[in-house]
């Protein structure tokens, strides 16, 4: 998976250099430091995202709203970036503070005539393909199961218990005015804080997508897609209009700390482009676009200097012999990557990890980098 993430950046009819100049700075941190290497400038192509672009200029690909000078209304609905546009690295201010700038290049239309809106070729903040699965199909809900979706109530064929693509079933409460195509669920697992024990929500897994081909009380689909058996009972919940991930990759404006509580598929070590369950939500300050750092604890290691701790009394077994504990030094956290939130539920989020140098785990913790 390209390690390349960028916003979805909405044209204004001032220019983005213009805006930058007027915008204050929206955060207050150590001095911004250049990627090695930084060029002048760049000209983005298409199939760029802005976390690639942002990581040609800087070390700390996160900190992109500061050298742009973008204000927290911009970055959740900042300026388009088109293939064309020029990306003009300046220092301005005191002491030469880099800045970025747009310069927008000349685009070449063939003698033939199109039609395509101009937001079609405008970078995505993350490219579709890799996270559209958890875009429309992770669901968490507060409550166990979906009492009040539709729900398969037989398949064409009576004998059969399980069904897969192209069977044709049988459900009840659909609404009509939902559209013609549903997503199969099933309950899925509690996710569970690992600090206070608490419910966060609970995950339910999807099964697969089917196709309305008659409405009706007891109305008639087609499975479209199926990813396991679809059985009696399962759940069906109606597409949800697609989110686009428009905010500006960014480190969070407060310090959360929190852990990883799953993996999208339940795999024991994860890398890069790897999805994961957060215990963090919009509850917790939590937004599309966050940045955070990924930390791995390291076990205590016995320490190997002689022993100056005082003897201690082996009172349970023998009131006579003295034994002497060992001493274990504790190791601070080590980072182990950085990962995206781009889908935010009230208590939990999704996250993919967009960059790391070690395995990941279920339990590791997290924090603003």
């Amino acid at each position: 998976m390209r390690q390349q993430f960028s916003t979805c950046l909405r044209r204004a009819a001032a220019t983005i250099a213009a805006a930058c100049l007027l915008a204050p700075a929206a955060f207050a941190a150590e001095p911004l430091q250049l990627a090695d290497n930084a060029p002048q400038s760049y000209t983005v192509q298409k199939g760029d995202t802005l976390w690639a672009i942002s990581g040609r200029f800087l070390r700390d690909p996160w900190r992109w709203p500061e050298i742009w000078g973008l204000n927290r209304d911009q970055i959740k609905n900042p300026h388009w970036i088109y293939p064309g546009d020029v990306v003009v690295l300046d220092h301005l201010g005191p002491g030469g503070a880099p800045h970025l700038s747009i310069a927008r290049g000349t685009v070449r239309l063939s003698p033939s005539t199109r039609v395509e809106s101009l937001d079609a070729s405008a970078i995505p903040s993350i490219p579709v393909g890799d996270i559209q699965p958890y875009l429309t199909r992770a669901l968490v809900t507060s409550e166990p199961g979906l009492p009040n979706s539709g729900e398969i109530v037989a398949g064409r064929d009576r004998s059969r218990v399980v069904r897969g693509q192209n069977d044709r079933v049988y459900a009840v409460g659909l609404d009509p005015k939902a559209g013609d195509t549903w997503l199969i669920y099933r309950p899925g697992k509690a996710l569970v804080s690992p600090d206070t024990r608490d419910v966060l929500g609970f995950e339910n897994r999807y099964i697969g997508t089917a196709h309305v081909e008659r409405y009706a009380d007891v109305s008639t689909l087609t499975i479209t897609q199926s990813v396991e058996e679809v059985f009696i009972g399962d759940r069906l919940v109606p597409v949800p209009r697609e989110t686009l991930i428009n905010y500006v990759p960014h480190a969070p404006d407060k310090d959360i700390h929190g852990r990883i509580i799953a993996s999208y598929h339940n795999e024991s070590e994860l890398g890069r482009g790897a999805v994961v369950t957060i215990d963090k939500g919009q509850a917790d300050g939590v937004e599309l676009g966050d940045v955070m750092a990924v930390y791995h604890g390291v076990p205590p290691i016995k320490d190997p200097r002689p022993n100056t701790s005082t003897p201690q009394l082996l009172r349970y077994l023998d009131q006579t012999t003295y034994f002497t504990p060992d001493h274990y030094l504790q190791v601070p956290e080590e980072r182990t990557g950085l990962m995206f939130v781009f889908r935010t539920f009230d208590r939990v989020s999704y996250a993919l990890l967009v960059n790391t140098t070690d395995p990941v785990v279920v339990g590791d913790a997290f924090r603003k980098p």
